[in-house]
């Protein structure tokens, strides 16, 4: 009896090829994969160096024709603007796939390592891994050119304010500063009543403006003036300015409202304290301690004043403070602040210390003014209000004095001061003495005012050693956990910052 044996496996033979004579397996060229490249190359036609325009001062690259675009090393937009560079030589191949290989970020190259895949003879497909260098020429695009010309610009947003004091300018600057409105601007100009932002476009300037109706009590119109006109394109060219007008009011301002906006406010006084400015004109009747808002819209209805300056102001000590109990409020009253303490109070001018004359006032301050205390404030008793409304007032309903806030030993708070505030780049002549008292004033209107300090960014001073957060004496003063570090993060030439270039 015969048995059949199983039939083994069948390989595949192998054929010699026909350069060389090397065994191979089978393909369609009959060539090994050496011999191939020899014969063919599927990267010929493909540049092997190419040169791409940068511009050091906006870090911007070019994409062709005109297009100047951000882009980070190792970023995808990177990558997409490299092999668009190429893209009509790799129209002939099968790009697989496509990578940056590491180089010194300052050496101005940029290396991407290209898989491409192509059929060859008699439909073989060779595939082959092959670098670009990139050459990152330096050239300065037409915005930056504009830029460094100074004086071309397209729109300008001029903000006013009618004030000798300047606390809502500083504090406008925090919060530019803040959300980075001011990366976009050719210029920034600073004159007595204002400052000028200048623009390459009409969009940016527009974008401004509305930032600023969100952030203080303003008003605002344009106009635009024809430059040239194209009559085969039909392309028109216009310069456009932006007017911004903030209301003429600042933090511890003493206002005199009308007695229709006064009533329309729940029945307040119509002497006010403005507490602060933000997106709106916030008051505090200091007889009630009864706190209104004032948004911008209302206040160009009914427009009020300050009745005093600034430079006004008088330094009182307290002979006696006491809690006073609040009035009876009546139908439609408005809220009253829970942060202040109603207090009644005598107090004499340190001017006049060799008198007996001593006035008596109801303060919202009644929560940090203690017996021996200096208090600023103004006098409405020796003073000529010259006002529409304070002038139509009953006598009686007119306050001798109006105190603001507790006075400090101002030396002594700049001496422990250990933070500061970054500030715009600006054309000016120079801060005269006036200035920086007002820039002072600022200073301590943060320490006092946690409200506005929520929408500043403050950072930590390395310079001035870091003390207690806790004083003795009660002075203002900004914990360590509301400071920023003050980093410099400085870009690269040839580009900004990006991801971990990779290494072949």
């Amino acid at each position: 009896m015969e048995y059949m044996k199983e039939p083994s496996t069948v390989s595949q033979g192998n054929i010699l090829c026909c350069q060389c004579g090397i065994a191979i397996p089978p393909n369609p060229a009959n060539m090994c994969v050496a011999c191939l490249r020899t014969q063919v190359d599927i990267t010929e036609g493909i540049p092997k160096q190419v040169i791409v325009h940068f511009c050091k001062q906006c870090g911007r690259y070019l994409q062709p024709p005109g297009t100047w675009i951000q882009c980070a090393l190792e970023s995808r937009e990177l990558l997409t603007l490299c092999l668009k560079k190429i893209k009509a030589s790799l129209s002939k191949v099968r790009l697989i796939e496509a990578g940056f290989v590491w180089t010194e970020p300052h050496s101005k190259r940029l290396k991407v390592k290209l898989t491409v895949q192509k059929e060859v003879i008699n439909g073989a497909v060779l595939q082959q891994i092959f670098i670009i260098e990139y050459v990152v020429q330096s050239q300065m695009c037409d915005d930056c050119h504009r830029v460094e010309a100074k004086d071309f610009w397209k729109a300008v947003v001029q903000i006013r304010q009618k004030t000798l004091h300047k606390k809502t300018f500083y504090y406008l600057e925090q919060l530019i500063l803040k959300h980075r409105l001011h990366q976009n601007t050719l210029r920034i100009k600073e004159i007595h009543d204002g400052l000028d932002f200048y623009y390459a476009s009409k969009q940016h300037a527009q974008k401004m403006v509305d930032f600023l109706q969100c952030t203080v009590p303003c008003r605002s119109k344009s106009s635009q003036r024809l430059i040239s006109h194209d009559i085969h394109s039909n392309t028109y060219n216009y310069k456009s300015t932006f007017s911004v007008e903030i209301v003429p009011v600042c933090k511890d301002n003493v206002v005199c409202l009308s007695s229709k906006l006064a009533q329309s406010l729940g029945n307040m006084s119509q002497i006010c304290i403005c507490l602060r400015i933000t997106s709106a004109i916030h008051l505090i009747d200091p007889n009630t301690l009864q706190i209104a808002e004032v948004d911008g819209n209302t206040y160009w209805r009914h427009p009020f004043n300050s009745l005093f300056q600034p430079k006004q102001l008088e330094e009182f000590i307290v002979m006696d403070i006491s809690k006073a109990h609040g009035r009876k409020q009546g139908a439609g009253a408005g809220m009253k602040s829970n942060k202040h303490t109603l207090a009644e109070a005598w107090v004499q001018k340190t001017s006049e210390l060799n008198t007996n004359t001593q006035y008596f006032c109801r303060t919202h301050l009644g929560h940090l003014l203690n017996p021996g205390d200096l208090v600023l404030g103004f006098d409405l008793v020796n003073c000529n209000l010259n006002d529409e409304f304070a002038n139509k007032m009953n006598p009686h309903n007119v306050p001798d004095v109006v105190l603001i806030k507790k006075s400090y030993d101002r030396t002594k708070r700049q001496r422990r001061r250990n933070w500061k505030l970054k500030e715009l780049e600006r054309d000016r002549e120079g801060m005269d003495t006036d200035d920086e008292r007002q820039y002072q004033d600022f200073l301590e209107d943060l320490e006092e005012d946690e409200a506005i300090r929520k929408n500043v960014n403050i950072y930590k001073n390395a310079v001035i050693p870091v003390e207690s957060d806790t004083d003795d004496e009660g002075i203002p003063r900004i914990s360590l956990a509301e400071m920023l570090e003050d980093l410099q993060i400085s870009q690269d030439a040839t580009g900004g910052e990006g991801a971990d270039m990779l290494t072949e």
